[in-house]
Formats: structure tokens, sequence, C-alpha cells
């Protein structure tokens, strides 16, 4: 990523013969054009770009001291940075763009299970009948009551990285409801890119000013209020929500002459600012000591076994 070149010493190991491989271009590079066989118009390919490269392109075009996070099945936080971040930490550092002769950077962090808990929530314990229907089921309590799910259901990603962590929900009662569980569900992401954060920020040494917010379950205004109190920092969302798309046209667009990057922050509309309103320490506090908790399972059961046998 420093050089923007094959690694000769990658190659190598895995016995790949570079001349094999395609030619590397920047992103906003000519790269053809599609076939009038098969779409009816030889249409001009100045575009290609990662999908979290592409969102984080139309949220901050690189500007630094913003970041994005896009809430799909996954969670993906993804902030650019002028220089790759040597030692990121449990984050990876990746190239962003190349487009009109300059490369950003950027710091990613994925976590494995973001929207993909309410599917749970819909599809494996049938509380809810879709996916949208979490808000208002959580609204209707206000709270979780203490309980925390960590969403461990493969393993922790960012900034974790356990594959023998599982999922747990800790705290029930008797007076548990399916209520407190979406609300919780819903602490839990916001809880997991917080923790994602927090890193970004401790290894760059940027302090984020606000986060843009995009994917599906970001129309969820309770979570996007969660998100804001746990985070401290300001959430911002667009009247575009699935911007990924957006991103690879905006890059299309410079390629083909058709804007120059400071003219893209006009295209992205921000609609909605969700502003820190509670203080939820003991939120993040619970988080903490339930995710101490789901670390290990698979070692520990293991030795366990072993101690039966």
């Amino acid at each position: 990523i420093h050089t923007m070149a094959y690694d000769d010493e990658l190659l190598a190991l895995f016995n790949v013969p570079k001349s094999i491989l395609p030619e590397v271009l920047s992103s906003d590079a000519a790269f053809g054009v599609t076939s009038m066989d098969i779409v009816g118009a030889s249409i001009p390919i100045t575009g290609v770009v990662g999908d979290q490269q592409a969102a984080l392109f139309a949220q901050t075009q690189g500007r630094e001291g913003e970041m994005k996070v896009t809430y799909g099945t996954g969670l993906f936080a993804m902030m650019p940075t002028s220089v790759p971040t040597e030692q990121p930490g449990n984050l990876l550092s990746t190239v962003g763009w190349q487009v009109q002769g300059k490369t950003m950077y950027a710091v990613e962090g994925s976590v494995f299970i973001g929207g993909a808990l309410i599917q749970w929530l819909r599809d494996g314990l049938g509380i809810i009948r879709t996916s949208e229907a979490v808000e208002p089921l959580a609204v209707s309590v206000g709270t979780s009551e203490g309980i925390v799910i960590v969403p461990a259901f493969v393993g922790l990603g960012a900034p974790y990285w356990d594959s023998s962590a599982r999922g747990l929900i800790i705290g029930i009662t008797r007076g548990t409801t399916s209520a407190h569980i979406a609300y919780a569900a819903l602490e839990a992401i916001a809880c997991q890119v917080d923790d994602v954060v927090r890193e970004m920020m401790a290894k760059t040494g940027v302090e984020i000013r606000f986060v843009n917010v995009d994917g599906g379950a970001s129309k969820n205004n309770l979570l996007m209020q969660i998100q804001a109190d746990i985070l401290g920092i300001p959430i911002v969302r667009g009247a575009f929500t699935e911007v990924t798309a957006l991103g690879a046209a905006m890059m299309a667009g410079v390629g083909n002459g058709i804007w120059i990057v400071d003219q893209l922050g006009g295209l992205v509309v921000r609609e909605t600012q969700f502003l820190t309103q509670l203080n939820r320490d003991e939120t993040r506090l619970r988080w903490e000591r339930a995710v101490d908790r789901s670390r290990g399972w698979i070692n520990d059961v293991g030795r366990l076994t072993e101690k039966l046998d």
C-alpha cells in the first residue's frame, strides 16, 4: 500500500507470476467501456472502488476528522488518513482510493454481526415479524432493564478478533420481555461501533468531529440516538442511506471529468443529526463486563471437557 505495486515477496511465496496480474491503475482511471452487445451502449468505466471505500468517498471525500459507519449485516467503520497508519492496533490500515493523482488511505474496523442481530431476533427468536418492527418494540419500554446481548455468533471482530468468543444474553430476570431484548440488541450494535471508533481515535490521534452513517439499519432513529449517546459524538445521516452506489457513481463522474473532488460534498444531503442526550456510561460498563464473559468460551469449554474426560 506504500508503493501501489504488487509485493514481490508475496508473489514468490504464493508462486504467482506477476505477468498474469492486471495492471494497477488509479481508482478514477479509464478502465475501458461496457460491451454494446451486453448493455446496449459503450459506457466508459472510470470508477473502480471497493464497497466500503465507496461509502467513505461519498461521505467524506477524504476530509480528516470525519468518518463513516455502514450499518449492514455487519458493521463497517472507516476513517480517511493522508498517510498509512503504521500501527493501527486491532484495526486495518488500507488504501482508500487513488483519485486525480492523490492516494488516500484509511483505517478500517469490521464487526461481524450488526443488522444480522436484528435478523436473528426476527428469524431465530421470532419476536418481531420484520426488521423494522424492532424500533417500535424497543421504544415501547425505552430501556433494556440491564439486559446485555453480546452477538458473538461467529466470534468477535474488531477490535477483539476473538474467534473463540460466543454470544450471550445476560441480566435476565422474570420481568424480562421481548421488548427489553429488542432494546438490548440496539445497544449491542451501538456498543460494538463505539469499541471501534474509540480504537480508531486512540491509534490515529485524530479527534472525530462527527460520524456519517449509512446502510439499512441507520434508518432506525432509536439506534442512531443510542449511538450518539454512547459515542458522545454527533451522528449525521444523509437523505440517501445507500451511499455505496453513490460513492461509486461519484468516482466514475470524477474519472469522466464531470466533477472534481471539491465539488462532490454538495451531492450528499445531510438530512438528520442526532446529538448526545443521555449519559450511557453504565451501558458501556455493562457491555465491557459482558464481553469479558463471552470471550474465550470455546477454549474454556474445551478445557472443561478435558477435565471431565
